[in-house]
């Protein structure tokens, strides 16, 4: 072997475990940036007694969590309406957050009898989307039209001014339980419009999808490239 082939093998080797390297790496940091997986129904188990809220999304602070399973074993206790809060990361592709309340509310409640006093209100922190699903008995207190009014507008009004899900969630509740109660009902927030100009940053989980999208694309032209690279470098290397 010549000292010219020879300096053409190594560069060869060296140009591959480079190649490789850089693929590795580009996948790697792929994975670091995409979101969260997503949350599916057999991820929430039943919640244990004494326990009305299931915080999936970790978003909720031991303080409002504490009151606000405080208010719902107060609420169960007194006028025997049981209310869940359920809150999640991100939904399956397909799913939105209304099949996902419904699909759930059957899979905890699969007796027609054990689903009739109760009220299951879920939140999506990826989307700030909510949803709510009530038994056959509730309707009779609770109208629908108060029930959406709670997840639409009530629960997501404090989320148009930032990530408020503490307020978020303990307004909800408190609406419930004063409707649940027999109380008169409160009604929706008073939204008053800002003069501000919507601004017009990302929020941090768009950011995190705009990312893994510009990874993806990235380690595809990397994918393309390298083979393509790698051939024709032997091409010529060998030529010499």
């Amino acid at each position: 072997m010549t000292w010219r082939s020879h300096f053409s093998h190594v560069w060869k080797i060296r140009f591959q475990l480079l190649m490789q390297w850089l693929v590795m790496a580009i996948v790697a940091t792929q994975l670091m940036v995409l979101p969260a997986v997503a949350t599916s129904i057999f991820e929430v188990p039943v919640p244990e007694a004494s326990t009305w809220v299931v915080d999936k999304a970790e978003i909720l602070s031991r303080a409002s969590e504490g009151k606000v399973n405080a208010q719902l074993a107060n609420l169960a206790a007194t006028s025997n309406q049981e209310v869940y809060v359920v809150t999640i990361r991100r939904l399956d592709y397909g799913e939105t957050i209304q099949s996902f309340a419904d699909k759930l509310f059957g899979a905890w409640f699969p007796d027609p009898e054990d689903q009739a006093n109760v009220t299951l209100l879920v939140l999506d922190n990826l989307t700030n989307n909510a949803a709510i699903h009530t038994g056959s008995q509730v309707k009779a207190v609770m109208p629908d039209e108060i029930a959406e009014s709670v997840a639409q507008e009530t629960l997501l009004a404090p989320l148009k001014r930032g990530d408020r899900y503490n307020q978020a969630i303990s307004d909800a509740v408190d609406r419930l339980v004063a409707v649940l109660s027999g109380q008169p009902d409160p009604g929706p927030p008073q939204i008053v419009d800002d003069v501000m100009v919507e601004g017009t940053f990302a929020s941090p989980e768009k950011t995190k999808e705009s990312n893994a999208t510009v990874w993806v694309i990235g380690f595809l032209i990397v994918a393309t490239v390298v083979p393509m690279a790698t051939y024709y470098f032997y091409q010529y290397m060998g030529s010499r």
